[in-house]
This record gives C-alpha cells, sequence and structure tokens, in this order.
C-alpha cells in the first residue's frame, strides 16, 4: 500500500526589535551575560504592568500581509497558564482565537515543481527563557534575558506532502523574514525554530490519521531527516496493523538522526487561555491595515522572476539579488548608469545591453557582496558603471578588477583614475603584444613545435610568458589569438 505523507508546521520567529515584547528591555539575547537583559516585568514580579511593543506589532502585520493573510481589524493578547521553570509568571502572553493575521499562502518551488502552502494564522506572543543542560549536572540553567522576547508563530495548513517540501517552504519562508528586515531568521541561533506535525494515509483518502509533533527542529537539515525517519517509522507501524490512535509528541536526536516518544496526547492541553486584563483590545482601522500591505518589498520569488526577465541573467543570479536587497538596488541603479550612457560610448559598446547587464552581475555578486557584508558600501553606481565599461572595453583584465575595487571602496574615487596610478591598464597595442608574442616564440621553439603538431593545451605556456613580457596587463584571450596565427600560419 502506498502512503502520502500530511505535514504541517508550527514556527516560532524571534523578531529583531531593539526592545522587548512587554517592556523596555534591550532585545539582545546571546550577545550579553546570562541574566543581565531583565527587569521586574519580564520577571513576573508582582504588581508590574506590560506595555505592547508597537514595532512589534507591525512587523506582525507587515509579516502577515507579505504572507497574504487577512490582517484582523480586532486582536487581542491572551494569558497561557501553564508551569514552567523559563516561565516566571506562570503564564506566557499570547493569542488565542484573535490572532492579529490569517488565512495566508506562501508559494515556493521544488526542483521546479510550484507548490502553494495555506497560512492558518500568524498570532504574536512573548518568548520564554532559555533553558541550559550542562553535560553530566543534576541541575538546569536558565537565562531569562530571552524571556519576553517578541516572538510570532506562523502556523501553516496540512499542504506538505514530503520532507523535501517542509525544508523548501522554511527556507522561501526565511527568505522573506530577512527581506522584510523584521528578523535574521538564523536557525543556529535559535531565531527560528521549528516544530512539525505529520500524520499518513493511504493514498486517495481523505481521512486525516492522529498526528506526530516533532519538537525543537533545528536546521533545515534535521527538518528534512526527522521527517523522513518518521515516515519510514509510521509506514512500519501501518504495515504491522499498529495504527497510530493517538497524538503523540517526539524529540529528535540529531546524532542518531531518529525520533523518540515524549508524550502522547490523550486530549487537548488545557492552558485555560484567557483575555489579559492587564492589556486592553486592539482595533486597527482599514488605513491602518492597507499601510502594512502597502510597506511590503518585493518579494523574492517575484524579484527573481523579473530579473532573469528583465536582465536576461542566469537563474542562480537572479536568486542572489533577490536575497539580498541593497545589492539588488545598486545593480538596478548600475543598469540605469548603464542606459544612460552617451553617444560615443553607445557606439563603443554597441545597443544591446544584454552582455553588459550579464558581466556587471557577475562583477556584483562576486565583489561586492564582501564589502555588504563588512559593512557600507562606499563605491557609487555611476563609478561602478565605469568599472563594468572598462573590463568591457578590455582596458583592464579580469584579475585587475579586485585590486581597483578595494581602492574604489576605500577612496570612493574614479575607477579611470585609479587604474592609471596603480597601473593596471591592459596592454591594447597589437604591435607590442606582436613582438612580445614573436620572442615567447623564438624562446620556446619546442613548445611552438608542439602546438603546431595539434597539441592546443600547450599554448597556455606561451601565453603565461607573454602575460610576463607585458607585465601581466595584456588580455588573454588576444595574446591566444596572436600566438595561433603566428603558430598555426607558419
Amino acid at each position: 500500500m502506498e502512503f502520502e505523507p500530511i505535514i504541517g508546521l508550527e514556527i516560532h520567529v524571534q523578531l529583531k526589535t531593539k526592545s522587548k515584547m512587554f517592556c523596555s528591555c534591550p532585545n539582545i539575547f546571546g550577545d550579553v551575560e546570562p541574566n543581565s537583559a531583565i527587569c521586574p516585568i519580564c520577571m513576573g514580579y508582582p504588581g508590574t504592568l506590560p506595555v505592547p511593543n508597537k514595532k512589534a506589532i507591525e512587523w506582525t502585520q507587515l509579516a502577515g500581509a507579505a504572507l497574504d493573510c487577512d490582517l484582523s481589524h480586532q486582536s487581542k493578547f491572551d494569558r497561557k497558564s501553564y508551569f514552567y521553570p523559563d516561565l516566571p509568571k506562570g503564564y506566557q502572553i499570547s493569542q488565542y482565537d484573535q490572532p492579529f493575521c490569517r488565512h495566508g499562502k506562501l508559494a515556493f518551488s521544488v526542483e521546479g515543481e510550484n507548490i502553494t502552502c495555506g497560512i492558518t494564522r500568524i498570532h504574536l506572543e512573548e518568548d520564554a527563557a532559555k533553558n541550559t543542560h550542562p553535560a553530566g549536572a543534576d541541575y538546569t540553567l536558565i537565562d531569562y534575558n530571552r524571556a519576553g522576547t517578541p516572538l510570532i508563530e506562523i502556523v501553516t495548513e496540512p499542504d506538505l506532502r514530503s520532507p523535501a517540501h517542509a525544508r523548501a517552504f522554511l527556507q522561501e519562508l526565511r527568505r522573506i523574514l530577512r527581506v522584510l528586515d523584521v528578523s535574521d531568521a538564523d536557525m543556529e541561533k535559535g531565531q527560528l525554530r521549528c516544530d512539525a506535525n505529520i500524520s499518513l494515509r493511504p493514498k486517495g483518502e481523505e481521512k486525516l490519521n492522529p498526528k506526530t509533533e516533532i519538537k525543537n527542529l533545528n536546521s533545515f537539515r534535521n527538518i528534512e531527516r526527522a521527517l523522513t525517519f518518521e515516515i519510514e517509522r509510521q509506514i512500519q507501524m501501518h504495515d504491522a496493523g499498529s495504527i497510530p490512535k493517538q497524538e503523540t509528541t517526539r524529540g529528535f536526536n540529531a546524532d542518531t538522526g531518529k525520533t523518540t516518544e515524549q508524550r502522547s496526547k490523550e486530549g487537548a492541553a488545557d492552558y485555560r487561555y484567557f483575555p489579559d486584563p492587564d492589556l486592553p483590545p486592539f482595533a486597527f482601522t482599514k488605513d491602518e491595515l492597507d499601510e502594512r500591505r502597502r510597506a511590503v518589498p518585493e518579494l523574492p520569488l517575484a524579484k527573481e522572476a523579473r530579473f532573469q526577465r528583465q536582465y536576461r541573467i542566469s537563474s542562480s543570479q537572479a536568486r542572489l539579488f533577490a536575497d539580498i536587497s541593497t545589492l539588488a538596488d545598486f545593480y538596478e541603479h548600475v543598469i540605469s548608469e548603464l542606459e544612460q550612457l552617451d553617444k560615443e560610448r553607445v557606439e563603443v559598446i554597441g545597443k544591446d545591453i544584454v552582455p553588459l547587464a550579464s558581466l556587471a552581475a557577475n562583477m556584483s555578486l562576486r565583489h561586492l557582496r564582501p564589502f555588504l557584508e563588512q559593512g557600507e558600501l562606499n563605491i557609487s553606481p555611476e563609478n561602478f558603471a565605469e568599472l563594468v565599461v572598462l573590463v568591457y572595453q578590455d582596458r583592464i583584465g579580469a584579475s585587475a578588477v579586485a585590486p581597483v575595487l578595494a581602492e574604489m571602496q576605500k577612496t570612493s574615487g574614479d575607477p579611470d583614475a585609479i587604474i592609471q596610478n596603480l597601473g593596471l591598464e591592459q596592454v591594447s597595442d597589437v604591435g607590442e603584444l606582436s613582438r612580445a608574442a614573436d620572442e615567447v616564440i623564438e624562446e620556446n621553439p619546442d613548445v611552438a613545435a608542439k602546438i603546431k603538431a595539434g597539441k592546443e593545451s600547450a599554448i597556455q605556456f606561451l601565453v603565461g610568458k607573454v602575460m610576463q613580457k607585458t607585465g601581466g596587463k595584456a588580455n588573454p584571450q588576444h595574446i591566444i589569438k596572436i600566438l595561433q596565427r603566428k603558430i598555426l600560419s607558419e
């Protein structure tokens, strides 16, 4: 019998607001000493009153708008009651029946297959503290710096049908969150955490079987591994006639690649939700919610498709630009500069800008990304466009691009002047190159004979010798043509 996996995800995302969700403590978990970014509010002292973080609410609605959700006009916070050491108040401020966002969807692709997964809801809550269990110790350490961090929970519909789908969904979600700039969504730092719900059913059936929840999956690879193992485990159960009768919770061991049971859910958990009496309900106007939708930037998949179509660059290049908004914006400014070249340069370049767009894409992705990772980019689109043209016209070689850009980043200077100052302009004098080629052929007659006999690869040795004679300033492709003409025509 062939089985169909039914997979849904519950994703927690830490928002990178400057302060915590309900107090003014800095939102800097992991960057400071444990239990140093806390106050009576996030520690749950009696008599303290929470104050909602407006930016966190706006960012939750922004994420909902990006995921095509209905944004609620009415919403509220609720108390989710349970006792655990990482929850100092004895309850978590969360949302129950009136989340900020409902009924959305996310489109993504897996190996060319276009897939859409429904979003049930997105709600906003406060994170719990961080528990650490030292190896071999009989105690637990708790860092309350994380308590009160703004946390959105994104719950999907059970629309995913394979571990690869789950992984691709999360990767696309992370791209969107980063483009929105609401979270760094780094799974290694716990900024993006995922629980996966999975059950199996015979293909063609509509009935859903009790689900298994796999908790705290902390990497894309582990999500795929855990679901793959769980599918095999449940297939074996079905084959043995032992179909799961109740919902269970399991943990994933990354060392063994296996899931193990943590507890069974014989009934619905009773968290005794009730509206938080310290936090009044919210009412949002149509204009406010429309403003959130207008704030959504061009999303990665749309930008990826547009860049491929508009600039005719490769899918891998378009994907990288779509993931780095600042670099994509810079690239589009460069293209705009290239399109406005004066008549003299158009005659040199030609009317088709596609080769220039491709060259600009290669140079941007290869050389500018490191500058952006280190901080601010000090190179203007105008100067970068000038450099692209100089490379296109063979004024400088590919090996000279990096030192020229390093100097441009340092001084914000003009590339033409920098090339002259550094002595990097390529030798384009055909006579000079021809004389250098003659000398090299005369000095290496045995290599020339091999080339003439059909060993084409030997020409690279002579190219290197000509480059030495020109101080590395000649275009290798020009040298090859000159050498071939001289050797093969003899």
